[in-house]
This record gives C-alpha cells, structure tokens and sequence, in this order.
C-alpha cells in the first residue's frame, strides 16, 4: 500500500513509520522540518518537506495513496494569541480539501478521548471539532477516529511539583483512570491503516488503568520517593498557577476544564467502549520517568 503519514516522527510517528515499512508498505512521512528528512528516509521511508498549512502541497503529496493518517499539532501554548480552536478549525478543513482533491479512499484520524463531546472536555473539545469536520467527507471515503486517552509523558509535567512541594499535584484525584503509551498508539494505528475497512468507526486506545494514588506509588518507587502523595487542589488554585507560569489564558482554562471533566463525564463514553490494554504499563514508562527526573 502507499500511505501518507502527517506528524513527522513525533512520539507515534516514528514507531509508526518503522511498522508499517517493516510490513512492506510504501511509506511517505510529511514533515515541516527538512533537518527530518535523513533520519525519515533512514527508516526506509520516503521525506515529504512542506506544511498541512498548505492545501496544494497536502493535495499533491495525498495523490495516489491508498490510505493517509492525519493529526493535529500541538500548538504553542505558551502563545497568548494562539486560538486552538480557530487553528484546528482550520488545519481539518485543509485535510478535508486535500482528501477529497486527491481523491483519498481511507483515512485513520488521530483523534482522542473526550472527542464523544463538545462540553465538559475543555481543550480537548477541539478533538470533537476536527471529527465533524472530516465527517463531513462523502461517504465513500472510510474514516477511523482514534481517541487514545492520557498519555504517559504528560505525567512529565508533574516532575517540578515533585521537586518543589514533594507530591504530585492537580486538580482532580481519588479516581482510576487510563493511560496510554505512544508505542501502543503507534501498533493500532499500523493495524488501522492496512486493514479493509468502509464506513466510520471509532477505537480507543489505553496502556494501562490505575488509580491517581497508584500512579504516584509507581512513579514514586522509579524516583527513589516510595511515600511520593497525589494531591488535590482546587481548579481555581490550579488555574492561578498556569497563568503565573506565562500559559495562555485560555488554554489554561481549557486544562482546567479538562482535568475537571476526568471527574465526570471525560470518559464516559471510553467505559461503555473499553478496549484490550495494550502492552506498554506505567512500571515499563516508570524507567523513562525517572531518567528524565534526574536530568532536570
């Protein structure tokens, strides 16, 4: 098969690439960063340089393929200008222009969880956004949406509240909830993408289920801190917080919003839906926490 994959090789990109290259496929890696071209033609794939900015570009690059996955960047959220929506909003209908131009059959769309809705989800309600819009695609063009739920590294972000107040701290807590590593990410999205499909579906993706207590035990015992606590604070003791650390005001409001929604209604929709846990557990990413903890 000749498949497109947007992304460059982030986190999921690159297992991603090496997958389906080791299957055989013909496999073209779009990316903005030329420096990128070297180490994507040496997983034996072939480098696209340009920007899904860029409709023709996208356009050209998609013709012919028998399959492409999209996703969304991430932003700079550090950007008090940066509007996530308007961004996003836009960055879909360019997919959309370029699938139906070129003439796209099958589309695997990284989405996420919380994508079931348009409230109570905060900043991951652009998720929901970008799924109507590719919905809107004729029906002969096969979609699947991916939700992954929360990914390992974000617990990255916890690492200065460990060091600074000895605990990891939110605004939410006495909750089980999943978690996901790329890799596991990376070997749906590879089985998505080469299998025959027609209509629209949706699969979620999980690593592992823990409670918030748990996974401070399990990061804890990695760091040498086994008494390591998970704390709650207020959403309003939260949001200060971000906007003091220079976030832009309405993502932070947005990440509130979020983690507030893990209380509620956030997955709702992934436990009446729960798939097979893939094979990466938080006791395997434990490791790669505590290497990046020491470092910092």
């Amino acid at each position: 098969m000749k498949i497109i994959l947007t992304g460059s090789l982030g986190h999921i990109g690159k297992p991603l690439t090496a997958a389906l290259v080791q299957k055989g496929h013909a496999v073209t890696v779009i990316s903005s960063r030329p420096e990128k071209q070297k180490e994507i033609e040496a997983l034996g794939a072939t480098a696209d340089i340009g920007t899904i900015n860029d409709v023709d570009f996208l356009t050209a690059t998609f013709a012919g393929a028998d399959a492409v996955y999209c996703m969304i960047p991430p932003g700079n959220f550090a950007d008090p200008n940066f509007d996530l929506m308007a961004e996003c909003s836009k960055l879909a209908n360019n997919y959309k222009q370029a699938i139906l131009q070129a003439g796209v059959k099958r589309v695997v769309h990284l989405s996420s969880i919380g994508a079931h809705t348009d409230k109570g989800n905060g900043m991951l309600r652009f998720h929901h956004l970008v799924e109507n819009v590719l919905r809107e695609l004729p029906a002969g063009v096969a979609i699947t949406h991916l939700r992954p739920v929360g990914f390992y590294y974000n617990l990255f972000s916890f690492i200065p509240a460990i060091k600074t107040q000895g605990a990891i701290v939110s605004n939410y807590g006495d909750i089980t909830e999943p978690w996901v590593s790329p890799i596991d990410i990376a070997a749906v999205a590879a089985d998505e993408i080469v299998k025959p499909f027609e209509g629209r579906t949706i699969r979620y993706i999980a690593s592992d289920e823990l409670s918030c207590n748990e996974v401070a035990g399990v990061l804890g015992a990695a760091i040498g801190k086994p008494d390591l606590k998970w704390l709650t604070i207020p959403d309003e003791q939260l949001l200060n917080g971000l906007l003091a650390a220079g976030m832009n005001p309405d993502i932070a409001k947005g990440l509130v919003e979020m983690n507030a929604g893990r209380r509620n209604t956030l997955y709702e929709d992934y436990n009446r839906n729960k798939p097979t846990p893939g094979k990466v557990k938080l006791t395997d990413f434990a490791k790669e926490f505590a290497v990046v903890y020491n470092q910092k």
